[in-house]
């Protein structure tokens, strides 16, 4: 179903459509009570046969209005337009992280960025426990100014009740399953436990962020097959390439990262995103360390005289405290007068450093 430009859905007017897709159609439209551009997903009208499913539906997009966070996409209000329903969200500019994949690999530095920003968005949604369950790049979208959303977080839950809970990605899968070469995006970003058919939770999400990790440092996927079932069993049999055996210079600590993502077992990955989110940002201190050590020739002259001025100053303190040494020896070796030890103490400390200001 295409909505023509004009149409209104209740206080919105559609402008133009943005793309359409397995789960539904997007369009730009205007807000005539708040007077701003925004999204709205119109959802296949299968969501509104049935009842359970819609409800989940609006269970799930309310609950990711209340995240607030600013990498996952903030979703302003839902309805229905002739049965279907549907998503009034923030209008995004920019592409989806598949264009960027598409031009190959992405300089690490901006892996890191990207990474950082995605396990953010994980985290908070995880902490309202929240599973997205079909992480992929399509759902993933930078901005114009560099900052990554989460799409579409909740609507994976929504596949029909008869397959198994978890299994994001099987309503494109099963049908495909059985067609060699065919390559399905989702599939390659399932973990083991959702090609298995068994209950995901947030770890799933942590694989599957892996995956996306491993693919944004190699320019490759990290499982891949010639179809389907192929790709199922890399998944849950093989382990990807080394990714310092094509790129050298990748730091080794980012690598053990996505390894430790990519663990086939559940129990064996990070434990809590919060804890992937430390081990990506700890990342960057070693940088930042070579960069202030860099920087520390092109001091400010003032900086300079106050370094030297502290120099002197423990340089006064040294000389006065071998003197002092000296004439303490000196004394003691002249021997005892009139049968009398004298005993002397001295306390040296360093001077003042306001005797140095200007």
């Amino acid at each position: 179903m295409t909505i023509a430009p004009g149409t209104k859905l209740d206080p919105y007017e559609i402008l133009s459509q943005l793309g359409a897709g397995g789960m539904g159609e997007v369009y730009r439209a205007r807000d005539s009570r708040l007077n701003r551009e925004v999204a709205i997903k119109v959802l296949p009208a299968s969501f509104s046969d049935d009842q359970d499913r819609l409800r989940r539906f609006e269970q799930e997009a309310t609950a990711t209005s209340a995240l607030n966070h600013p990498n996952i996409l903030t979703v302003y209000d839902i309805g229905s337009y002739e049965g279907s329903p549907y998503i009034v969200a923030e209008l995004l500019e920019g592409e989806e992280l598949r264009d960027l994949l598409d031009d190959g690999v992405i300089a690490q530095r901006k892996v890191i960025d990207y990474a950082q920003q995605i396990a953010g968005g994980l985290a908070a949604a995880h902490s309202k426990s929240m599973v997205h369950r079909d992480l992929k790049p399509e759902n993933i979208f930078i901005t114009t100014d560099g900052r990554v959303k989460i799409l579409d977080f909740g609507l994976a839950k929504l596949t029909p009740s008869k397959l198994a809970a978890g299994a994001s990605s099987e309503v494109a899968t099963q049908k495909a399953i059985t067609d060699a070469g065919t390559v399905m995006g989702t599939v390659g970003y399932m973990s083991p436990e959702q090609v298995r058919g068994q209950v995901a939770d947030y770890r799933s999400d942590i694989f599957s962020f892996g995956a996306i990790l491993y693919e944004m440092l190699r320019g490759r996927r990290a499982f891949i097959g010639e179809s389907q079932i192929e790709v199922m069993n890399a998944i849950l049999k093989e382990e990807p390439e080394e990714l310092t055996q094509t790129n050298s210079k990748i730091n080794p600590a980012l690598e053990m990262i996505v390894h430790r993502c990519l663990e086939k077992k559940p129990e064996r990955r990070f434990q809590s995103t919060s804890d992937l989110c430390f081990a990506i940002e700890a990342l960057s201190t070693p940088s930042e360390s070579r960069v202030e050590t860099s920087a520390m020739p092109a001091v400010t002259e003032g900086a300079g005289k106050r370094l030297s001025r502290e120099r002197l100053l423990w340089l006064v303190a040294a000389v006065l405290l071998l003197t002092s040494l000296g004439l303490t020896w000196a004394y003691f070796a002249r021997g005892p007068e009139n049968a009398e030890m004298r005993v002397m103490k001295f306390s040296i400390s360093p001077p003042d450093n306001s005797s140095f200001d200007n």
